[in-house]
């Protein structure tokens, strides 16, 4: 009790301090001398494997966004006009469509960004997914190919901390393979009469994010110091630009890029990834500036910069250009796409019975966007469906456990896209959950089975309440399971009500010290260590086997059927092949069901004072107590700051 009262004082007071504070500027005033240099960069981050365009929701409209085809268009205009513009991407090249299936034998986002001419990438959490061994594939392969593909430059990799501690097999394993590829702190890329040295970073949050990463990072801002203070004793450059998969962020104390800025203020263009941020215009601290395009290849961000009289660079125009569907495709870039996605079908989706046209389902539902299960929290109808898909699929698997799914868990962080309207084929399936791979080496996140108390359960409840604010892919989209929270109530004691609900959807209560059998994603699994990190080890889970052993190893817990493992995006195909055709074509139809709310996520919008204090937990007595103590001892400080003030007035008149 003791501990988690301290933890509590030391989370409220956490709390407290954020402060939601936004910096951003616009484009600066030209000054009034030049040098005559002048550079043109185009730029990428997040693309996530996005080669071909693909059909979402923006905005409420079914739109075709992206392509690498389309964005090779552009950048051949750009280069009609400047040739020597200089092209650059931020990491997580890779996972979020078919193409990831084979990045670990082919590097074909890696070789696809070479095709667009790029001059310097880094990587991004995403590119650790498939573990050591597969991203070391890739580079292999990348390598190996014979094509032209970008330089990569990363400078906050620890190696002598690693090299003092004796590396590991997997640490042995990345350190070959970064060299075999030519993996640099830095590089110095000459375009026209402007020398530019490139860095790459890796941020904190990144790191928080690839679990499967075995690596060890230094801090950005010295590392990245360090390396500019090599660059300016060793280079003669005219510029210094960074490729960081960090990001930017409201909360001033997380956004990385910008402590980045301050902290080494040398650094003239920092192109921004890893937070899928969009920034209609640069942010600027002192004379550097920050950039951001967004995510999968919607956008192609482009910036033109002149250098001043006292060597630093002004930026005098920037934009970010929509890759839509009025764009003309690059007819080569296009082909060289294609080959590749025949490659996935005949090696990856082959073993599944399945081709990526394949139409699985007909829609007619709007569904939330990815980015709304994400930002806004609430119930979401995709959120509902996925995670029915999951429940569906492991009642209908012939798995050891025959125990029926009591709740099936699907965190926002998981889903990378949305269904339009229409036709879904296998290919849309994949890109709406296409991360990670599994223990067996075949691309997907397997599903996982675990059982957690009743009293577990309400604490997932709690967390998505209290903690997905501050740790928004923690947002949970539920089957089986509804309840009830009120944002304006004590932390740690939002929510109101919970329970299980039947296939009927009667009302069912849970138990606290009973076992339930809950089903997510394997990189959910892996992620609960972060949840509790983020609590301060407050709100804590223990997953266990069906006879309540603890799981110390969460990849025991992966659900397999006839040998394989079952993937979550093949548990969500399976689901929507099962549902009914109503319309006699053929072709199963998404239940209008799923249009409206279902009631598993119930927000109570509620400032009164009985809504507020009913039903008080123990974590809302322990805050309150705490609360009492510090007001208590904060009087008491006055008082005695009041006697001392007194006692020395009284000194001093006599």
């Amino acid at each position: 009790m003791k501990k988690i009262f301290s933890k509590l004082i030391v989370l409220t007071l956490a709390i407290a301090l954020l402060l939601p504070l936004v910096s951003s500027v616009s484009i600066a005033d030209s000054p009034a001398e030049y040098t005559g240099k002048q550079v043109d960069v185009l730029f990428l981050h997040d693309t996530h494997s996005h080669l071909n365009r693909f059909p979402t929701v923006e905005n409420g409209q079914d739109v075709m966004l992206g392509g690498f085809a389309q964005i090779m268009t552009l950048i051949n205009q750009t280069r009609e006009n400047n040739p020597d513009a200089l092209v650059l991407d931020a990491g997580d090249f890779s996972m979020g469509t078919l193409v990831q299936t084979i990045f670990h034998t082919d590097a074909a986002e890696l070789r696809m960004l070479g095709a667009l001419g790029c001059d310097v990438t880094t990587l991004g959490n995403h590119e650790f997914d498939y573990r050591s061994s597969g991203l070391a594939g890739m580079l292999h392969a990348a390598a190996d190919s014979g094509d032209t593909v970008p330089a990569m430059v990363l400078c906050n990799i620890d190696w002598e901390t690693m090299e003092k501690e004796g590396l590991t097999e997997d640490q042995r394993l990345l350190k070959d393979a970064f060299d075999a590829y030519g993996m640099r702190n830095y590089v110095v890329v000459t375009k026209g009469d402007v020398k530019i040295a490139v860095l790459g970073i890796f941020g904190e949050d990144s790191l928080a994010c690839a679990p499967t990463c075995v690596l060890k990072f230094r801090d950005a801002s010295e590392a990245a110091a360090e390396t500019v203070r090599e660059i300016q004793e060793k280079e003669d450059v005219d510029m210094i630009v960074c490729v960081s998969h960090s990001g930017t962020n409201e909360d001033p104390k997380k956004s990385e890029d910008e402590i980045l800025a301050k902290a080494v203020p040398e650094i003239d263009l920092i192109i921004s990834g890893h937070t899928h941020t969009a920034l209609t215009e640069p942010i600027r601290h002192g004379n550097t500036y920050i950039v951001s395009c967004g995510e999968y290849g919607k956008n192609l961000g482009t910036l033109s910069m002149s250098q001043t009289t006292d060597g630093r660079w002004v930026m005098e125009a920037y934009s970010l250009l929509p890759i839509t569907e009025t764009i003309l495709p690059d007819s080569a870039t296009q082909q060289r796409i294609d080959s590749l996605m025949e490659k996935v079908d005949s090696t990856y989706l082959s073993q599944f019975g399945y081709t990526r046209d394949q139409v699985l389902a007909h829609n007619t539902v709007t569904f939330a966007t990815s980015s709304d299960l994400y930002e806004i929290h609430t119930e979401h109808n995709l959120g509902n469906f996925l995670s029915d898909a999951f429940a569906y699929a492991v009642n209908h698997a012939d798995t050891p456990d025959s125990h029926p799914v009591d709740v099936a868990i699907v965190p926002s962080g998981c889903v990378r896209d949305t269904f339009a309207t229409g036709d879904i084929t296998v290919e849309d399936v994949f890109n709406a959950y296409s991360l990670g791979i599994g223990v067996d080496g075949v691309p997907g996140y397997p599903l996982i089975s675990m059982y957690l108390t009743g009293a577990e359960l309400k604490t997932g409840a709690e967390i998505d309440a209290s903690v997905s604010d501050f740790m928004r892919s923690a947002r949970l989209y539920l089957s089986g399971f509804s309840f009830s929270y009120n944002p304006h109530r004590l932390i740690l004691n939002k929510v109101t009500d919970c329970y299980l609900t039947g296939q009927d959807g009667s009302r069912i209560e849970i138990e606290d010290d009973k076992l339930y059998r809950i089903v997510c994603d394997l990189y959910s699994g892996q992620m609960l260590g972060a949840v509790t990190d983020v609590s301060y080890g407050i709100l804590s889970v223990q997953p266990k086997f069906a006879d309540g052993t603890p799981i110390e190893n969460i990849e025991d817990a992966i659900i397999t059927t006839d040998g394989r493992e079952l993937k979550a995006w093949a548990a969500i195909a399976a689901y929507m092949e099962s549902l009914e055709d109503t319309d006699g074509d053929g072709i199963a139809d998404i239940p209008a069901a799923y249009a409206d709310g279902m009631s598993r996520k119930i927000v109570e919008d509620s400032t009164s004072i009985s809504d507020l204090v009913k039903n008080p937990n123990k974590y809302a007595v322990i805050i309150v107590l705490a609360v009492l103590i510090l007001l208590a001892l904060i009087i008491l400080l006055i008082i005695g700051i009041v006697k001392c003030i007194r006692k020395l007035m009284r000194r001093r008149s006599r």
